[in-house]
């Protein structure tokens, strides 16, 4: 069966001039979104440049919520702001936390609808794995996510969203009177949550500007990792427009495996992927390309499948992340054994590939790569209703 088409969702236009009674959320705006609304609203155009910075710095630095807070603007102009602008994100409905420290967030974002959101604490940094869409469209069957239809994509500011919430429950944002403290608690993002973020192009590259601003939350590309099944018309577009590091699901090594785990290996197969990111711009040691390598018993483990990924990875810098399979109720596969798993690794290492195999975490509370999902089922919507739900 086709990989399902992608629901598109336009990119936010704002006006010349904001409508009455109307108000924008600031959360998701990119500097160049956020610079014209202020003015729209009628922020004269001297002032714009300098609003912009104090405004920003207020919510992505110090977290702020409030314009009231936002003491360095006259009284005045922190009304007008309220007049126009609201700081909304999404909201924690519950919050798991796993025996190994791992933190699973259930999210509602608008229209009702809920992602998950997972933070995972290491020694040495804190990845939190967020999502781009309601559901999934790509329906990879070893993925827990896949089992729920898409229902929409997630808007940039309820991307950015995930992010803010994060660290809030962490307390990790500074406090103004307090030493300034350059530990991070989020330090690695991943969009590896619910979604295809290729297929939500746009409001993920706006969310990734709002993130790696230097003036804001300020993670830097290289901590910063998209992944993707392999939407191959995207994949170049997003290496210029977004500049991360990139993680790609391959799981198999025929196109007669792959077209089961991964269906959008029938439109764009393993050859078409691997030829695409043979001209990825910044093909180097120092930023490989991660290939992602669900481990499942019987079906893509062997010796054999080891030594054709050398073969159709050789000539492309890369890392390939060995994952041993999450179980969810229903699952059709299991998770290879721990023998298997490393004898497939030593082969891929001594091909000369960094081969790590993935400790699982939050197993236990059903957070462990592939097995998001959320309690929301809902039809498919139209454009409108989606646009109408998300406050577009």
């Amino acid at each position: 069966m086709t990989a399902t088409a992608p629901i598109t969702q336009d990119v936010l236009t704002l006006p010349r001039k904001l409508p009455k009674d109307s108000k924008i959320n600031i959360i998701g705006l990119t500097r160049d979104q956020l610079y014209s609304a202020l003015i729209a609203a009628g922020t004269p155009e001297k002032q714009t440049k300098m609003r912009l910075g104090q405004i920003w710095k207020w919510i992505y630095h110090w977290g702020l919520r409030d314009f009231a807070g936002m003491t360095n603007l006259a009284k005045d102009y922190r009304a007008f702001l309220d007049e126009h602008f609201t700081i909304e994100l999404p909201k924690i409905v519950t919050r798991q936390i796993s025996t190994d420290g791992t933190r699973k967030y259930l999210v509602q974002v608008k229209g009702g609808h809920e992602v998950e959101t997972v933070y995972i604490p290491e020694e040495n940094r804190g990845t939190l794995c967020i999502s781009s869409q309601v559901g999934c469209t790509l329906t990879c069957s070893f993925c827990h996510t896949g089992t729920q239809k898409l229902v929409r994509n997630l808007t940039a500011g309820e991307i950015v969203g995930q992010v803010m919430l994060a660290r809030d429950d962490l307390g990790e944002w500074p406090v103004p009177s307090a030493p300034k403290d350059e530990t991070r608690l989020v330090s690695n993002l991943v969009l590896m949550g619910m979604g295809e973020p290729l297929y939500n192009f746009e409001n993920v590259r706006d969310a990734m500007q709002v993130v790696m601003d230097n003036e804001g939350l300020t993670l830097s590309r290289r901590r910063i990792t998209l992944s993707t099944s392999g939407v191959v018309p995207e994949i170049t577009r997003a290496i210029e427009e977004i500049g991360c590091l990139l993680a790609v699901s391959l799981h198999a090594t025929t196109n007669e495996v792959r077209d089961k785990l991964v269906p959008i290996n029938k439109r764009w197969n393993i050859e078409a992927l691997l030829n695409t990111l043979r001209g990825y711009p910044r093909l180097s040691n120092s930023e490989r390309i991660t290939f992602e390598y669900v481990m499942l018993k019987g079906i893509n483990d062997s010796d054999a499948d080891a030594r054709r990924l050398v073969k159709l990875i050789s000539g492309i810098p890369a890392k390939i992340n060995l994952s041993p399979f999450n179980e969810w109720p229903g699952a059709p596969y299991e998770r290879s054994d721990w023998k298997r798993i490393e004898a497939f690794s030593n082969i891929v290492y001594k091909a000369g590939y960094a081969s790590p195999i993935r400790t699982p975490r939050g197993e236990d509370i059903m957070a462990a790569c592939g097995q998001l999902k959320s309690t929301t089922q809902r039809v498919w919507k139209s454009s409108r209703e989606i646009a109408t739900e998300a406050g577009l």
